[in-house]
């Protein structure tokens, strides 16, 4: 037998070897097929990866957004508020030292009368026991009165 016929491997253009050939061909096609697709398939899967790290980042923006719009909002609730309670307390104040002030004159304006009530009743006391006396004193400052009364 011949040799070259036993080992078909050897001859290139033998039909049991050219099959072999396009066996390794086939495979080395798919190999670079399942190389490309999974190349394809890496690539797509960062590409979503990286789409759906955007989308959280994107909705924590959001969410910070948000939050940081309540905070503002409250903070300017309670910044009114506090101006309206320190307004309050100022005008709670001045009204109270407007009472306190009302208050102190009404009782210098009684104080005052109960004085003039006591001197009036001191003089009319004094001209009951004096009448002449009284009579001097109405005439002294009757004089006094006058004597004004021409220089202006």
């Amino acid at each position: 037998m011949d040799q070259k016929l036993s080992h078909p491997e050897t001859q290139p253009y033998s039909t049991a070897g050219a099959g072999r050939t396009t066996d390794k061909s086939n495979a080395v096609s798919d190999s670079l097929n399942r190389g490309k697709d999974a190349i394809v398939e890496a690539a797509n899967g960062t590409a979503r990866s990286a789409g759906s790290d955007l989308q959280a980042i994107r909705d924590d923006l959001n969410s910070l957004k948000d939050t940081l719009s309540r905070f503002m909002s409250q903070a300017s609730g309670e910044a009114l508020k506090s101006a309206r309670e320190v307004t309050s307390n100022v005008a709670g104040q001045v009204s109270d030292v407007a009472s306190d002030l009302a208050n102190r004159g009404s009782q210098l304006a009684s104080s005052a009368g109960d004085q003039a009530r006591t001197f009036a009743t001191e003089l009319e006391g004094m001209a009951r026991r004096n009448p002449l006396g009284a009579l001097a004193g109405a005439v002294a400052i009757g004089v006094l009165i006058g004597a004004m009364g021409r220089r202006s």
